[in-house]
């Protein structure tokens, strides 16, 4: 900390004696003109040697990376949000005055160069600059050498010099900026209408989840940060679009994880008169065809494993996945009791209102889930845990639902979306009477989107997809917080 101290104190005095020059420190009359990704093209016929008077002519800002001062000529390496190039200043040149001001300039600094191109001996493209600016002072040292920040807590929570050195993260988050423009491109192109449904509700609904919680002063009520906008979706389903989809930032009071943050980024959409299974061939489509469009192939690399996103992939209901990859005997799964004893017997602890289909469920997540690395449709899942979805016609104890997982990991949940009111009601009022204290399920029932259902709701299919796993994916990112920008964390130890 001394040594950091001392630094800071070198550069605040660095920053007084620019100000005794007359230099502002953080001006705002300098114009790039070119970004460095554009400048770099014009070095392809540029040979070694000195510039001439036909050599192109550039104006470029960025902040300086790297620096090499010299009695009479420095090199500095900028970049800016495009790319890094090298800028060869001479005192002669830029006249002694200007010398001695960027004699004070640092690792850090935000500068301003014009000049010719050229290229050195070792044929390197560089500006010579016949002109420069100080654009911003900076006051604190970048990591040492530009090796990178490495130090994961400080990464996460100073994204912003993170961003500054680790050249890989900011291709991440650009990555996941291309990612969510292909998603609206593709449900635009398939006739959804995106729209907007409120953050804050005064029931949370749409996904079992303990919500965050605020008071609205004027309507004097509390209102809910949304754990889900399913349910507004639906509404508009009653009035009439037939194709909605949202991609809608949700909050949820829940723990933090590699897998988990409590402000997330979901993707649903809801299509009238289909139902899961169009849901999966869309999914299917939708995934592939980003993967292909992001990575350049459907073939991937996760963490070290090759996962195939080529259609068409596997479905398993949940039952046979829980025979077939949990080694499940099939006739414990037709057993109630059985199912209830295996569980409890693999140290699962359930509730006392749980019944076979939260056991079987949970059994899935301990010996099946992580098994999961190529895309895996998991559909049938039981009525127990599914409030929100259609019961299946043949077997009233499923539901036609699906969760999609890839790499061990969910990315996906959709149904066709229970439209009855009657039975819809009844299950709200089943979860909110097993409730006991469970704070994920809310214990007031949405009287409004029962309501809504009695004007009638077409028949439909819905999906969320997790935005951030998506990207996680596509990125070969190993924790939720690497492909977001401003992760939760805990306060920082003063």
């Amino acid at each position: 900390m001394d040594e950091l101290n001392q630094i800071l104190t070198q550069r605040r005095q660095k920053a007084d004696e620019l100000l005794a020059m007359n230099v502002p420190l953080y001006g705002n009359d300098f114009r790039p003109t070119d970004h460095i990704a554009d400048v770099l093209p014009h070095g392809e016929e540029i040979r070694v040697g000195e510039p001439n008077e036909d050599t192109f002519t550039c104006q470029v800002a960025g902040r300086i990376m790297a620096l090499r001062k010299f009695g009479k000529a420095s090199f500095v390496h900028i970049q800016d949000d495009s790319g890094r190039i090298q800028v060869y200043l001479a005192r002669d040149v830029v006249g002694e005055a200007a010398y001695a001001q960027f004699k004070k300039w640092d690792l850090g600094d935000i500068a301003g160069f014009r000049g010719k191109l050229f290229k050195t001996k070792t044929g390197e493209l560089t500006i010579l600059a016949d002109s420069i600016t100080l654009v911003t002072k900076s006051l604190r040292p970048l990591p040492e050498k530009f090796h990178g920040l490495t130090d994961v807590e400080i990464r996460y929570r100073q994204r912003y010099v993170d961003l500054i050195v680790n050249p890989q993260v900011r291709e991440t988050f650009k990555k996941r900026v291309e990612i969510i423009r292909l998603l609206r491109e593709f449900l635009s192109n398939h006739g959804f209408l995106e729209v907007e449904t409120p953050m804050m509700q005064p029931v949370p609904g749409g996904a079992t989840a303990r919500p965050f919680k605020t008071y609205h002063n004027s309507l004097a009520m509390d209102l809910y940060l949304r754990v889900a906008p399913e349910l507004y979706l639906k509404r508009l389903l009653v009035g009439g679009f037939e194709r909605v989809f949202e991609v809608n930032r949700n909050f949820r009071n829940e723990g933090l994880s590699t897998r988990h943050n409590p402000e997330f980024t979901m993707l649903e959409f809801y299509q009238a008169y289909a139902t899961y299974r169009d849901m999966m061939d869309l999914t299917e489509e939708m995934i592939s065809w980003l993967a292909d469009e992001v990575c350049g192939s459907m073939e991937i690399t996760f963490q070290g494993q090759t996962v195939d996103l080529a259609p068409p992939w596997q479905r398993y209901t949940l039952e046979e996945s829980l025979v077939e990859i949990g080694n499940i005997d099939p006739a414990v799964l037709a057993d109630p009791v059985k199912v209830m004893e295996l569980t409890r017997a693999k140290g699962i602890q359930l509730a006392a209102t749980a019944g076979p289909g939260k056991a079987m469920t949970e059994l899935f997540e301990l010996l099946v889930e992580e098994k999961l690395i190529n895309p895996t449709f998991i559909t049938a899942y039981p009525t127990e845990v599914s409030p929100l979805a259609r019961r299946n016609e043949k077997n009233p104890a499923v539901t036609d639902r699906f969760e999609l997982f890839i790499t061990g990991r969910e990315i996906a949940n959709a149904f066709s979306e229970l439209n009855d009111p009657v039975d819809q009601r009844n299950r709200f009022e089943k979860q909110i009477a097993d409730r006991g204290d469970d704070e994920e399920i809310h214990p007031v029932l949405d009287e409004d989107f029962v309501r809504a259902l009695e004007y009638g709701m077409p028949p439909a299919a819905g999906e969320g997809i997790g935005i951030d796993r998506l990207v996680m994916l596509l990125t070969d990112s190993p924790s939720i917080r690497d492909v977001i920008l401003f992760p939760h964390l805990k306060p920082e130890k003063k």
